[in-house]
Order: structure tokens, then sequence, then C-alpha cells
């Protein structure tokens, strides 16, 4: 949304800097007291042709800077003793858009033909026709445009860079310090969560060994150490995931709906709309959300069936996750650290979400993301 907003700033400021070009060379050539003859009307054309080209000169620079050249020529034939603003304004952008290269090339071609021009408007003598041309487009303005394009994209690619570094340092902080949190939750809990774990299976293999009626404790115990067990290698597992880890995304949605069914819910995945590109960060999440909701659901629903919903529109990706489980609108709903993960996942990238027990029965999620297409 902000690069929209920036965008059309962009388009209003060149609007304003061509009217005011095209506006100032129009007043510029009526104050030479010219007739309506045909070749005047031309070089009046020419005149708001050359500043109205400007509009375009972030997204064609190089044809900007031709047809304010060719207009700058034009109406100089036509007897126009007119400074070449237009075309100034056209070597700034095209050097600041890194065309260094054609925009000399462009300007020592104007400095010659301008000379030529004045010359087929009427002038008979060399030195005034030079020292039209030269008024037209002096060489210390035109030297000035072109060092105030480098300078500007100079700073704008070592701001570029500077940003990249800081991303970079981020992202390298920020890898390391998941590592060292996956090392001491590793060297801290891995070995003890073991031995509980072990402990438990011995305690209820001995048990039913000797024909002993198991507590009902001790099978507790034995199921939550195997589900922290399962929790912690998991939550190591996405501590350690880096750059070499094949991302998981949409694409892999089915695999974890083909997972749900090996457990016994009947889960189904509809995709709607036309499926389009979205940002990987949209991409990540969506899996995210998909994935700790089915495991909710396997965990405490006590649900048999669910489905998940894909639906792709223009600027949005709406995900929904119903099913049939035991919760209703009565029900208290905790948030626990997956839901919240959720809910920061789709906050951070502006969107919506709804976690709550539906009316006929059930628990949904329903998330939307803003999906930005023209960035």
């Amino acid at each position: 949304m902000r690069t929209g907003r920036l965008r059309v700033r962009a388009g209003v400021t060149d609007w304003v800097i061509a009217v005011g070009v095209a506006a100032t060379l129009l007043v510029t050539g009526l104050s030479g007291q010219h007739s309506a003859t045909y070749l005047d009307l031309f070089g009046f054309a020419l005149l708001a042709a050359g500043g109205l080209g400007l509009v375009a000169r972030r997204r064609a620079p190089v044809l900007v800077l031709a047809v304010t050249g060719l207009c700058a020529v034009g109406y100089q034939a036509a007897g126009f003793d007119v400074p070449a603003v237009a075309y100034l304004f056209a070597v700034y952008a095209a050097v600041r858009a890194g065309h260094r290269t054609v925009t000399v090339v462009a300007s020592v071609t104007m400095l010659a033909v301008l000379p030529l021009a004045a010359l087929a408007s009427g002038l008979h003598d060399t030195g005034a026709a030079f020292a039209q041309a030269r008024g037209a487009l002096e060489l210390a303005w035109l030297i000035a445009a072109g060092a105030a394009g480098e300078a500007l994209r100079q700073a704008e690619r070592r701001a570029d860079e500077a940003e990249r570094t800081r991303e970079e340092t981020a992202r390298r902080r920020a890898d390391e310090e998941r590592l060292h949190i996956a090392r001491e939750l590793h060297d801290s809990l891995t070995h003890q969560i073991s031995v509980i774990k072990v402990q438990a299976e011995v305690a209820v293999h001995v048990a039913r060994k000797r024909g002993e009626e198991v507590p009902e404790a001790l099978l507790a115990i034995r199921e939550a150490g195997r589900e922290a067990a399962r929790e912690l290698r998991a939550t190591l597992e996405a501590l350690r995931d880096d750059d070499t880890t094949p991302p998981r995304g949409l694409d892999h949605v089915a695999e974890l709906v083909e997972r749900a069914r090996t457990t016994g819910l009947d889960a189904t995945l509809t995709i709607e709309g036309q499926r389009h590109d979205v940002p990987a960060a949209v991409d990540r999440t969506v899996y995210r959300i998909v994935q700790e909701s089915l495991t909710n659901i396997a965990r405490h629903a006590s649900a048999a069936t669910a489905s998940v919903r894909i639906d792709y529109r223009p600027d949005v990706l709406a995900i929904r996750i119903d099913d049939d489980g035991g919760a209703t609108p009565d029900t208290a709903t905790v948030p626990g650290v997956g839901l919240l993960g959720m809910r920061e996942r789709v906050t951070a990238l502006g969107g919506r979400l709804r976690a709550a027990p539906r009316s006929e029965g059930g628990f949904t999620v329903h998330a939307e993301l803003p999906v930005d297409r023209t960035s």
C-alpha cells in the first residue's frame, strides 16, 4: 500500500514538472513575437511536446531523451530561440537511470546539430548560429544536469547497499540466536524428556508383563512424554531450519491434508479462484496456518472431519479451516502458543485472522492475507 502511494506521488510530481516545463517553453516562445504561420504553429507544438514528454522520464528515460532532443532541434529550426530546458531534464533522468554512455553520445550530437538547426532557421551568419545554439544548450548546464543525475544515482545505490547490509546483518544475528536457542533446548530438555519417556515406557511394559493393571496416571505420563518428545523435536527442527532447507508453502498444503488423513481424520482440500503467484512470506504463512490448525484439530478437537479451503482473490488470499469437533459458541477459547503464533504471522503481513467456535459446532480458523501483485 505504501508502494502504491509513493507511485501515485511520483506520477503527480512528473506531471507537475512536465506541465511546468511545457508552460515555460511556450511562454518563452511567445515572447519572441512569432506569427500564426504553419511553421510557427509547428514550433509551438514542438515546445509543448518537448515539455509534456517529461511525464515518461522515469519509465522510458532514453526515449524521452531522444524526443526532447528532436523537439529542441525542431523548434530551433523553426526559428524559436528557446533554451532546451526539457532536454536538460531528460539528461538528468537518463543519467540517474544509469544510461550514461547513451546520454553523452546524445548530448554531443545535440551540440553538433543545434548550430545546423539555427542555420536552417534563416540565420546566414555562422557565428550568430553558433551563438544561438550555445544559448539554447549551455555546456555548463548540460554538465550540471548530468552530474546531478549521476550524484543521485550513486546516492540511491549506496542507500540500497546499506539497506541490504542491514538486512543481512539482522538476518545473520537472528539465525545465530535461533541456533543458540536450539542448542540450549537440546542440551537442557532433550535428555530429561527422553529419560521420562523411557522410564514411563518401561514401567508400563513391566506392569503389563506381570499382568498388573496399569495406573491411569502412568499411562498419562507415558503419553505426555511421547507428546513432549514430538513437540521438542518439531521445535528444534523449526529452529534449525535455514536457507538450505527448501521452504514449505502452498505447494505442500496437500501433503499436510494427506498426512492428517493417515491419523483417521476425514480431511479435504478445496482450492478456489485463479491461482497466481504470491509473496514468499504469504506462501510460508499459509502453510504454517494449515499445519497448526490441523495439528490442533488432531490433538484437541475430537473431530471426525476437517475441511481446508484456499481462495485466490485478486488482492487477497483467504484460508479457512473448519472442523466438526466438540467446540460450541459457549466454549471458552484459551489461545495457545500455536494460535498466538498464527495471529502474529498474519498481523505482520497486514492481514486478518479469526479463530473461534462455529455456531453449528466445531471450530473455524479464517485468515485473509493481502497480496500486492503490482509491487
